[in-house]
């Protein structure tokens, strides 16, 4: 099976071209695919798909398995791909997502995505216990949930365990389908910083869909411009927020090398 790696800032998956070949159990090969030390490695498993609806359908697989509405990087990297391969012919087109269409345009080095509407998921400043831990969070939904929480400084985001603590609050009961978790720190009005704890992955260096949500919390909190960039572990994020309340994220998409899977 011929599989390329790409990575949008270091979120890097496993995709597969579905034009050309077949995926039998796409859950099952996420797992053995992206595992780091017996696998090819990655965060996951994407799959590039014929769409009756637009020119591509991503199909998207987390580490553990679990299949996913939506990534941003994912998504940027399937724009990437369908339009250097011949997929696509023009540098504007849709991609169908397990959270609908999403409009996609190539640039010379970067992808930019219109993210569609962002979504508050509760109440703006939304008290929660995790762990034993009284503290707050913004509820997003970006296609897929996330909670957005607040951090006093550079050095105390820099400092967080995510691998110790990230569990508790990825499968916390206000969750029930488990949660991507971002902890941000506003350094001013026009760059923001986060970390994040993705749901079925653990920590990653890059997450679209989660500097979208971390995005719209600190605009809606008034914190944040209209115009951000998001500094990530993997780099940078541009954030707009449009006319009609959309997002617009735009960012690398890498291709790192192909190669032959020999599955099982």
């Amino acid at each position: 099976m011929k599989f390329t790696k790409m990575q949008g800032l270091g979120n890097d998956y496993v995709y597969i071209d579905c034009f050309s070949e077949r995926v039998e159990n796409p859950e099952a090969l996420a797992v053995r695919i992206a595992d780091r030390h017996f696998g090819v490695g990655g965060d996951g498993l994407i799959l590039i798909c014929p769409s009756e609806i637009a020119p591509v359908r991503m199909r998207m697989f987390n580490a553990d398995g679990s299949e996913g509405k939506m990534c941003g990087n994912g998504v940027r990297c399937v724009a990437r791909y369908a339009f250097d391969h011949g997929l696509v012919k023009t540098r504007r087109f849709a991609v169908e997502t397990g959270a609908g269409l999403r409009e996609a345009e190539v640039l010379e080095r970067e992808v930019s995505i219109d993210m569609g509407e962002v979504k508050l998921d509760g109440e703006l400043v939304e008290p929660i216990t995790v762990d034993g831990r009284e503290t707050s969070m913004t509820p997003v939904n970006v296609g897929n949930p996330h909670a957005v929480y607040l951090v006093d400084s550079l050095e105390a985001l820099k400092g967080l365990d995510l691998e110790k603590i990230g569990p508790a609050y990825e499968h916390h009961p206000r969750f029930p389908e488990g949660v991507n978790s971002e902890f941000l720190y506003v350094e001013s009005p026009e760059k923001l910083h986060m970390r994040v704890y993705e749901r079925g992955s653990g920590e990653t260096l890059a997450c679209g869909t989660g500097a979208t949500a971390v995005a719209f919390a600190a605009m809606e909190r008034d914190l944040a411009a209209e115009r951000v960039t998001v500094e990530l572990l993997g780099g940078s994020l541009q954030l707009e927020r449009l006319s009609n309340g959309h997002f617009r994220m735009t960012g690398p998409a890498v291709e790192v090398f192909s190669g032959c899977y020999f599955s099982e």
